[in-house]
């Protein structure tokens, strides 16, 4: 039986781990390019006849919440109702929080456990080859202890990081391309650049700008001394234009060299689904450019009030040709 909070924690990335094997990611590249171009035809005919489209709403939203569905096993016809979801819950990452917040990010994640409850139910008595299943499977085949709760706030989280911070991604990318025509030249004219892209994109304007963490013993930073147990928020967005480690920093630069960003956190807080994530947005962007060659701003993008998480809540393009 799991003893210390440390080791329910480990136990229960592990199994999350095994959800994002490499084979089940490669498995989900031809669901992604599939959505990602049947969501890139409605996209078109939007622009049709010299149209205005928000890629946000059409594109960069969707993809990313179609595909955690696909992973986790949340049938497609189901998977409208967790945008809004999804970004009333991610209320708790924002430093400062009012009363509102608390109270719409609480009845959000209640309806998220009650969903999920009922997903493990099901995926009980008929399992499908999907992470509810799986995580199922190993909790049974090794008698973890694990608590159903416990299964229900993993899969929320997957479910939640898991399109929140790829919704932004994707965004932030084609803005930073559109508004780097040069650069966004370079890429169609070189289609395998697309990966160093999404990269660069990551490093340049990152999807979350900072994460919180708690002490595990008396630490020293920067000449600081933290004691055990203090919050530290950590802000990702400065580490990734640290002009130590990234020269120019504030330059984007498709054929930029070395780039690590910490857009997807490090060590054991490394993001499980980062490999997924990077394949979604290297699809999406490889279809866009190549299928839009002349895509352009059409009015002021909106970017989401939010302290945390970069991302845009209306980004219209328009065909400029």
């Amino acid at each position: 039986m799991l003893g210390s909070n440390g080791e329910r924690h480990e136990r229960l990335r592990r199994l999350v781990a095994a959800g994002f094997s490499a084979r089940r990611v490669a498995g989900l590249r031809g669901a992604v390019e599939k959505v990602s171009g049947e969501l890139l035809d409605g996209f078109a005919d939007e622009l049709s006849g010299g149209g205005t489209a928000d890629f946000q709403e059409l594109v960069g939203s969707p993809l990313p919440v179609a595909v955690v569905g696909e992973l986790i096993g949340v049938p497609r016809e189901e998977q409208g109702q967790f945008r809004e979801l999804g970004k009333e819950a991610s209320r708790l990452l924002e430093p400062v929080r009012s009363a509102e917040d608390w109270a719409r990010a609480d009845r959000a994640v209640v309806a998220l456990r009650e969903y999920f409850g009922a997903l493990l139910r099901e995926r009980r008595a008929r399992p499908a080859d999907d992470l509810a299943s799986t995580l199922l499977q190993m909790r049974d085949a090794d008698d973890s202890r694990l608590t159903e709760r416990e299964l229900v706030d993993t899969l929320l989280l997957v479910f939640v990081a898991g399109f929140e911070t790829v919704t932004g991604m994707l965004g932030l990318t084609v803005f930073a391309l559109l508004t780097h025509p040069g650069q966004a030249a370079l890429v169609r004219a070189e289609p395998a650049l697309v990966p160093a892209a999404v990269e660069e994109s990551l490093r340049w304007d990152a999807p979350a700008l900072m994460t919180e963490r708690i002490t595990a013993r008396p630490v020293r930073v920067g000449g600081l001394a933290i004691p055990e147990g203090a919050s530290v928020t950590t802000v990702l967005g400065a580490a990734n234009r640290d002009p130590e480690r990234h020269p120019e920093p504030d330059v984007f630069s498709v054929r930029r060299a070395d780039v690590k960003p910490l857009s997807f956190s490090a060590g054991a807080h490394h993001c499980l689904g980062a490999a997924l994530a990077r394949m979604e947005g290297a699809v999406l962007i490889g279809q866009l450019l190549e299928r839009f060659p002349d895509l352009g701003q059409a009015g002021r993008p909106v970017r989401r009030a939010s302290i945390t998480l970069r991302s845009f809540d209306e980004l219209p393009l328009a065909r400029t040709g």
